[in-house]
């Protein structure tokens, strides 16, 4: 029977190991596939491409000596323009508009050749940059929308191998550390890899069959799930093995008892952390409701290969895999005094003030919401700026009396003149450029007077909003308004129905309504305190201008989806105990005791693993992975170990409430013995 499932497994493999190299080719990383369908910039962006040349790609040359240009720094600005003219076909010819002081040039360049090839408009933001060079004290940056996204595009390419070699190594460091065994740390490590080829080839698959939108952001975290995710499953499992090692003869009949036991703690918490995902589905935002089934297919397959490649391995390598330390049959565990025995102990000698001093700190953590900075606007989104975005500082400073980077309205052809010229009134508007047209449809460009991604812009967007009756108003800035209105709507969707779906499934696993919303309020409070943190190291530590705007909500379906696994842990072995005779207090301890070590373990894990998001060059990433990073360790050394324990040990029997457990003896408790052949 393991050899059966190694061959599946190997079969699997050989069929869609072609469809998981396919995984980074159907990623999209434009500003506009994160957005709703129905926003007005996504309409725009649509629109954009039906335009003759398709869609087009804006950039802005800026040309900069800080003592004033000369005749010899425009010579070559005309020079290096007409070079670009030549090299590549452009929308219009390019006019240079100097700035007050003398000092800077710049050359707002367009062309429709590259289209929607993402690889074209590479190609020849790359170019421009090629021709554009500069010498002797003057300063050449290619900014504007096309750079922006290729310099966003860049980063994201990278993120793939990035985070899957950083989590590999993280994983590997910390498996070799918990086994301290030069071949058990092998074994999950090899099963996660496979299970993240498994998750990429299903990814492809829902692209490609649903159209799920697939973005860097959603890539790198369902690998960070997997692994994250898979290796804790393997760490309980393979406790659960050795402890019933010592019971059984056979390594099959020990994993067979073992499957039984925590089998359904690992398959209720994969449950809860698929479900809450799931729900990312009614997100308004594409990235958002893509990420949803994107993360539950890295999950489910960190489910099943843990809970079958990873048994069948072990059955087949049998005893000698825990080598030096082999459990033998028969044998009992070496007594010692436990960590988590000594800090349960202490935490319910005084429960009520320790539930008390952990709800207090708890809560003075989560005041440190009301220090996170402001939204996140496109120019502070690196954490090392690319030249698109000093190129974007230089202009927002040199030229403040307008706007560099075009607000693009859509107004049907026969309006288009009339819509122009009430653009022009518009308050806040510097000036209007008419644009190209076809379908229908005229593109307009509307300058700001105020500098990009401000609130002197988004007034005036919001006033040709409301004052253009019959178009569309997008381009780069209204994309991150529309962004943060539909990030907001999220919210209030998404996280009833996270805490519904993750209730539901504590109910039917614990038998019981009160262990359940305590453990949901312990996540919820986590959450808080962990988003806290973020606020009182963002801006004052780290130095962040901004909060990407769907750090709450991607922070809030993480933590509780994943929090609530180690409280699974917990409780299953606390109800398991329960059942079997012990009183309320002896059973919590007695589950601490035994499951705290593979908490803390698997709490490091993943903790670390969303750490690695910090390593990355992308201000949202970093928050979040810090955020979840964070908060995972709170709930595993504070919350489980100290809040959960005594909040149970209060509770006692009501903590089963209405189980049977809360109102009937319990039976006597049964000592298992070892088990002969």
């Amino acid at each position: 029977m393991p050899w059966m499932v190694v061959g599946l497994w190997l079969a699997a493999l050989v069929l869609v190991g072609p469809l998981a190299g396919k995984f980074g080719d159907v990623q999209q990383n434009r500003a506009v596939d994160y957005l709703p369908d129905s926003a007005d910039s996504t309409q725009v962006a649509r629109i954009q491409d039906e335009l003759p040349g398709g869609e087009s790609t804006d950039l802005v040359l800026v040309y900069h000596r800080d003592g004033g240009l000369t005749a010899g720094d425009r010579q070559t600005a005309v020079e290096q323009v007409a070079e670009v003219g030549t090299a590549y076909e452009l929308s219009g010819t390019p006019k240079g508009i100097p700035s007050e002081d003398g000092t800077t040039l710049m050359y707002p360049v367009s062309s429709t050749s590259p289209g929607q090839d993402e690889e074209a408009r590479n190609a020849f933001v790359d170019g421009v940059r090629e021709i554009t060079e500069g010498s002797g004290g003057l300063s050449v940056e290619v900014g504007g929308p096309g750079a922006l996204n290729t310099d966003m595009g860049k980063v994201f390419e990278t993120i793939d191998g990035t985070l899957l070699y950083a989590t590999l190594g993280v994983v590997t460091v910390l498996l070799i550390l918990i086994y301290r065994s030069p071949f058990l740390w092998l074994v999950p490590l090899a099963v996660a890899g496979v299970a993240a080829g498994m998750a990429m080839a299903a990814a492809y698959g829902l692209h490609e069959l649903f159209d799920v939108t697939i973005t860097g952001q959603s890539g790198g975290v369902m690998t960070i799930l997997v692994l994250g995710a898979g290796t804790d499953y393997a760490l309980l499992l393979i406790s659960r093995y050795r402890e019933e090692l010592r019971c059984h003869e056979r390594p099959y009949d020990a994993m067979r008892t073992a499957l039984r036991g925590c089998g359904p703690a690992i398959l209720a918490s994969s449950g809860t952390v698929a479900a809450g995902l799931l729900c990312l589905l009614a997100a308004d935002l594409n990235s958002s409701s893509g990420m949803g089934p994107v993360g539950m297919v890295g999950v489910l397959a960190a489910l099943v290969a843990m809970t079958t490649l990873l048994p069948a391995v072990l059955v087949l390598l049998g005893r000698r895999v825990f080598w030096p330390v082999i459990p033998a049959f028969g044998s009992t565990p070496k007594a010692r005094r436990s960590l988590f025995a000594a800090m349960g102990s202490s935490a319910t000698r005084r429960p009520a003030a320790v539930l008390a001093g952990g709800a207090v700190l708890l809560g003075a953590l989560a005041l440190g919401t009301l220090n996170l900075p402001g939204g996140l606007d496109q120019e502070d989104s690196f954490t090392d700026q690319p030249e698109s975005i000093t190129a974007m500082q230089t202009l927002a400073r040199e030229y403040p009396e307008r706007s560099s980077q075009p607000i693009t309205v859509i107004a049907p052809t026969d309006t288009a003149g009339a819509v122009a010229e009430t653009a022009r009134t518009t308050d806040g508007v510097a000036e209007v450029a008419a644009g190209r047209s076809g379908g229908g449809w005229t593109e307009i460009s509307v300058f700001a007077t105020a500098a990009p991604q401000t609130p002197g812009e988004t007034r005036t967007i919001e006033a040709l909003r409301d004052g253009l009756d019959g178009t569309y108003v997008g381009g780069p800035s209204a994309q991150q308004i529309d962004l943060a209105d539909s990030e907001s709507r999220d919210r209030v969707v998404i996280v009833p129905l996270v805490l519904a779906a993750v209730f539901v499934i504590l109910v039917g696993l614990l038998r019981s309504l009160v262990a359940p919303l305590m453990l949901l309020v312990a996540v919820v409070a986590v959450w808080g305190a962990a988003l806290g943190i973020g606020g009182l190291v963002f801006g004052p530590v780290l130095g962040f201008e901004g909060t990407d705007p769907g750090l709450g909500l991607l922070s809030f379906v993480f933590l509780v989806a994943l929090g609530v696994d180690y409280g699974i842990f917990l409780m299953h072995r606390m109800r398991e105990e329960s059942l079997n005779g012990a009183e309320p207090e002896a059973a919590a301890l007695t589950a601490l005791r035994t499951t705290g070590g593979v908490i803390a373990s698997a709490g490091i894990v993943l903790a670390a693993t969303f750490a690695v998001l910090t390593t990355l060059p992308l201000v949202g990433l970093v928050e979040l992975g810090f955020v979840i990073a964070v908060g995972v360790l709170l709930d595993t050394f504070l919350v489980r170990t100290y809040l959960v324990t005594t909040a149970s040990v209060l509770l006692r029997r009501t903590v089963w409430w209405p189980g049977r457990l809360s109102r009937t003896p319990e039976p006597e408790r049964r000592e298992r013995q070892p088990e002969p052949v």
